[in-house]
């Protein structure tokens, strides 16, 4: 399949406000992208646009919420009066959640995998025909996570919906062989963004103080949001079908593919390690 130029492309990012999801619109910016950029929160969109828009680059902002069939609509409503059809879409909005699956209630999985699958869901479904219908190379990131090829213990919904994504997106790769819309399924692995640090997205059986201790453990082990960006940019210029991106992601899909019950007892060890198990 052909390559995505990056000059002059059309590029929306949902999720953009901060982590992976800002590091990429800066990221595309800097490659000559024009950038439609979404979040649930007006500030930190704000401050992207003016740095975007600082680069020479189109910046256009919108606060929309990826569970909200209407407002994803009016979204894509509002694309197409700006472009026939998006070049790049990065579905990249989503949360995490930390606890044990009996210590989880059944609002946060709801909440998990509204925006984290469902979320991605209704971005294929508003864009992607658009995209097919105007011909030429086109891409579509679908951000998974390396817990979405194996997950690590207390991360149940998350690497629920991780899997669901990964698993949508190989479906996709299926049935738009035919047409020039690539996708490519994105799995970062430990990555120093905000994910880890929203009290809301813990199980109140979590303790502050394993909170902070893994939060120091992203931050020691971790690596910037920087990376994933710029192996988003490789993806879509070469075409790649599923990127692994940051420390153990790629060590994490070559232990599943050796041996499950290799993978299992190494995470396990780690988590003991860690003080979850």
């Amino acid at each position: 399949m052909a390559s995505v130029k990056l000059k002059g492309s059309k590029v929306l990012i949902t999720g953009a406000g901060s982590g992976i999801g800002r590091a990429a619109a800066i990221a595309f910016a800097r490659r000559g992208g024009s950038m439609i950029a979404t979040d649930l929160h007006a500030a930190p969109l704000e401050v992207l646009r003016r740095e975007v828009e600082s680069l020479g680059a189109d910046c256009l902002v919108r606060i929309v919420d990826v569970r909200d069939e209407a407002a994803m609509r009016s979204l894509a409503d509002f694309v197409h009066a700006q472009c026939r059809a998006l070049d790049v879409l990065v579905n990249n909005a989503g949360i995490g959640y930390l606890g044990r699956f009996l210590d989880s209630d059944l609002a946060h999985w709801e909440r998990v995998l509204d925006i984290n699958v469902m979320g991605v869901v209704r971005g294929c479904h508003m864009f992607i025909p658009r995209m097919i219908a105007a011909g030429g190379p086109r891409r579509v990131l679908n951000v998974a996570s390396a817990a979405g090829i194996f997950p690590a213990p207390q991360m149940a919904a998350y690497a629920a919906s991780k899997h669901a994504v990964f698993g949508l997106s190989e479906v996709l790769k299926m049935e738009l062989i035919d047409t020039q819309v690539g996708i490519t399924t994105v799995c970062p692995g430990i990555i120093n963004t905000p994910i880890v640090s929203v009290r809301a997205n813990v199980a109140p059986s979590v303790t502050e103080k394993q909170i902070v201790k893994l939060q120091a453990y992203y931050k020691t082990h971790g690596c910037g949001p920087e990376v994933v960006a710029e192996a988003m940019l490789r993806a879509v210029e070469r075409g790649q079908d599923v990127v692994t991106v940051g420390p153990f992601a790629s060590l994490v899909h070559l232990l599943r593919r050796v041996s499950l019950g290799l993978a299992r007892r190494v995470t396990v060890r780690d988590a003991r390690r860690m003080g979850y198990l």
